[in-house]
């Protein structure tokens, strides 16, 4: 059983899509070690790639392309200036060179040595080849798979003992949701205990700490960004942003200078229940728009949702508890990563493979039972919230207008977020023991929704607002 890392769930990285550029960023990244350890990487005299499926259908509005040259150029997706995008890919274009790893410059022409394929591979619907060629004139070629969140495997996988020894050790190991709740309940703690614990055996506390802590300034960072830039997303669709009036009209002629002063000055407004939905979808709105023009977010799972987690724990600094601090926004990070995990294992993140019930959906649980473990929920009613969240999730297909992280989007993260709240309230105020839909149940019925649904709604772009709604509308 795979065990997988809060830090995996929840990851830094660019827009606008995880799957179809944080995933084909560090899956050339993963090739580009790859090789070096096979000796071959001062031998690459010229290098290609081949996207397929929805990497190809819906790639250029995801920025794979430039993603792809990006982590060939050997840049850090956590780390490289975003404001040096533009110049780098510039460069690329107008030279056509590309310096390999910023270490050996070949020559690489956009148009035609990132090729798209509308075949789909049989392993996953998010496919990549990379091939090399060599000083000898032989090629060398690599298949990744980006899977949602961020995630990159090859196919060998399947048939191959994957290398996980470095979570063998966990205390813990979950799977399953009644595994969670059957070692809180015998160890007697709760749900972001039992995760720190399993987070201690690949790091010390300090390192958590720390990690989290980083996590949490680029959550709060994409949301005072976004809330502080006004003008048009990029991509064509002309789509406004939003959040930018709706901060200046609710936050009206307070003074602040910063992100913490924000938040502040955020809990001296007036909060009626209008003004709640209106901050809780401004937050929401603001991570993805920043999303949606590469800017640095944090895959909550995805980078497609990644502005439900932000936008919830938000709700709980300036509306819910204003003594709140880091020890909460902790707590929060900890069970929501938890939570997340066991829906990759039982189902998917990837609405390539799932639709956006896969992303938004299971966004939206993750942040409903972290909120409902803030709020004195038992573990029981934290999972209960969850499932409520992720019920009135399924079926949610992913038909993005131009393939771009916009259209309808953004404006799900908002009701994503709302539906969370709402899930942790009516879990607070229930019996779990009378609950008739436990959340391992409803994870299985949303991967059989995923394998049911056509793949026209599984972020090609061939189907509902996509094929509806042109860019010509627009």
């Amino acid at each position: 059983m795979e065990s997988i890392s809060v830090f995996d769930m929840l990851s830094i990285g660019v827009g606008p899509s995880s799957s179809h550029t944080l995933g084909p960023w560090r899956a050339a990244l993963q090739w580009i070690d790859e090789l070096k350890e096979k000796k071959q990487f001062d031998k690459v005299v010229g290098v290609s790639v081949d996207l397929y499926g929805s990497l190809s259908l819906t790639g250029k509005g995801h920025a794979t392309d430039i993603a792809v040259m990006l982590g060939l150029s050997g840049f850090d997706p956590v780390t490289f200036p975003i404001e040096n995008i533009e110049k780098e890919i510039d460069f690329i274009n107008s030279e056509n060179k590309l310096k390999l790893n910023n270490e050996r410059e070949i020559n690489f022409i956009p148009k035609e040595s990132i090729i798209f394929n509308r075949k789909f591979l049989e392993f996953h619907p998010n496919g990549m080849t990379f091939k090399a060629i060599l000083e000898d004139g032989s090629k060398k070629s690599t298949s990744f798979y980006s899977i949602g969140g961020g995630f990159v495997v090859k196919e060998e996988r399947k048939s191959k003992k994957v290398k996980l020894e470095k979570f063998s050790h966990f205390p813990f190991p979950i799977k399953l949701g009644t595994e969670l709740l059957e070692y809180c309940k015998k160890e007697g703690k709760q749900i972001w205990e039992i995760v720190l614990e399993n987070e201690k055996s690949l790091r010390t506390e300090a390192e958590i700490n720390q990690g989290l802590k980083e996590i949490w300034d680029v959550m709060l960072d994409s949301m005072y960004v976004g809330c502080h830039t006004e003008g048009t997303l990029p991509g064509g669709l002309n789509v406004t942003r939003r959040a930018y009036n709706m901060n200046k009209n609710l936050i009206c002629d307070t003074k602040y200078s910063n992100a913490e002063e924000w938040i502040e000055a955020i809990r001296d407004t007036e909060v009626k229940f209008r003004q709640i939905l209106k901050w809780v979808s401004c937050f929401a709105l603001a991570v993805n728009e920043v999303n949606a023009s590469l800017g640095r977010v944090v895959t909550a799972p995805t980078n497609g949702s990644a502005g439900v987690i932000p936008a919830v724990i938000m709700y709980y600094l300036v509306i819910e508890n204003h003594d709140a601090n880091f020890d909460d926004i902790r707590k929060f990070l900890l069970t929501s990563g938890e939570i997340g995990s066991i829906f990759k294992k039982g189902a998917t993140i990837s609405a390539a493979m799932g639709g956006c019930q896969a992303e938004i959906g299971v966004s939206s649980s993750m942040a409903a039972g972290a909120l409902c473990e803030l709020m004195g929920g038992t573990p029981e009613q934290c999972l209960m919230a969850s499932e409520i969240a992720m019920e009135h999730h399924l079926g949610l297909t992913c038909d993005p207008i131009a393939g771009l992280v916009q259209i309808p989007c953004i404006e799900r993260n908002a009701m994503g977020a709302i539906k969370a709240i709402n899930a942790c309230e009516m879990a607070l105020n229930s019996d779990p023991s009378k609950a008739k839909v436990p959340l391992d149940k409803v994870i299985a019925t949303m991967w059989e929704t995923a394998k049911d649904m056509t793949s026209k709604y599984k972020e090609t772009s061939e189907g509902g607002l996509a094929v509806q709604v042109n860019i010509s509308d627009c």
